[in-house]
């Protein structure tokens, strides 16, 4: 949602915030990243901050080696039960997944060129493969859907696996929010969005998505590690019920409970795609 060359949307961030616009997209996927039907803005502003692209270390799910001694069998046996994978997601996506991460949001687009998407979180206990899912809702992407090159002015969300690092609003932080949080009136969307809707209050809370930015600057920060023409500003914001440019919207409550949620000690990470991938 902010400054886009392209469609209807005329969104124009405060002049202090020239950062908000995040349509660009990562480079990362050969292979399917999706294997599962949805159940279920980029703002591009010049203030992208740089994206800690998919990685390759093995996720925290990998099948644990068999019990060989007979007398470890009930052990094998609970380790089994307890090594749950998140659905839907391809091995490709899931070794992108760091070994680390603890907290995982799976924004799942209908198709490849659909703006719709459901976002569900994921979360697992220290040592631990059994991926519990918690909440899930509806959302909108970028009003042309995915892709696996994403550049500025595309229209299309990137598909990928990011760090969750940094967040910021117009409003103050929910009571709990863990995430280093900017409070700023530069977080502000002037205009309308891609089918004509107000933006107003969709920058009231934002959680950059760590594509083409500065890892733990605020989400206004305006550095493009990869350069401009790879986009940036990708963030999660809040729903104008209408597509974005690039980044993710959710309801003003599924923000607030994100931000509750999301613990940097849990090292969160966002994997997003169409389901048809």
């Amino acid at each position: 949602m902010a400054r886009h060359a392209q469609s209807r949307a005329r969104t124009r961030l405060s002049r202090r915030s020239k950062a908000v616009g995040g349509l660009a997209l990562s480079t990362l996927v050969g292979t399917a990243l999706w294997a599962w039907p949805a159940s279920g803005d980029d703002h591009d502003s010049r203030t992208d901050a740089k994206s800690t692209t998919s990685t390759t270390a093995s996720g925290p799910d990998t099948p644990r080696t068999p019990a060989v001694a007979a007398k470890s069998a009930p052990n094998a046996a609970r380790n089994a039960s307890s090594d749950r994978r998140i659905p839907g997601l391809s091995d490709a996506a899931r070794k992108r997944i760091p070994a680390s991460a603890r907290q995982v949001l799976v924004v799942s687009g209908q198709d490849m060129n659909s703006f719709q998407s459901r976002v569900v979180l994921y979360t697992r206990e220290e040592g631990s493969n059994d991926w519990q899912p918690g909440p899930s809702w509806a959302a909108h992407n970028a009003a042309r859907g995915w892709t696996s090159d994403h550049r500025y002015g595309d229209l299309r969300s990137p598909i990928g696996v990011y760090a969750l690092t940094d967040a910021g609003g117009r409003l103050p932080a929910p009571d709990g929010t863990k995430l280093p949080y900017d409070r700023n009136d530069s977080f502000v969307a002037d205009g309308t969005g891609v089918e004509g809707e107000p933006l107003a209050g969709a920058f009231d809370y934002v959680i950059a998505i760590n594509y083409n930015r500065e890892t733990g600057a605020s989400p206004l920060d305006p550095r493009r590690p990869m350069g401009d023409a790879k986009g940036g500003g990708v963030w999660l914001h809040v729903d104008h019920d209408g597509p974005t440019q690039g980044c993710v919207s959710l309801k003003p409550k599924a923000m607030r409970e994100l931000l509750r949620t999301l613990d940097p000690g849990l090292h969160p990470v966002i994997v997003m795609g169409p389901a048809d991938r």
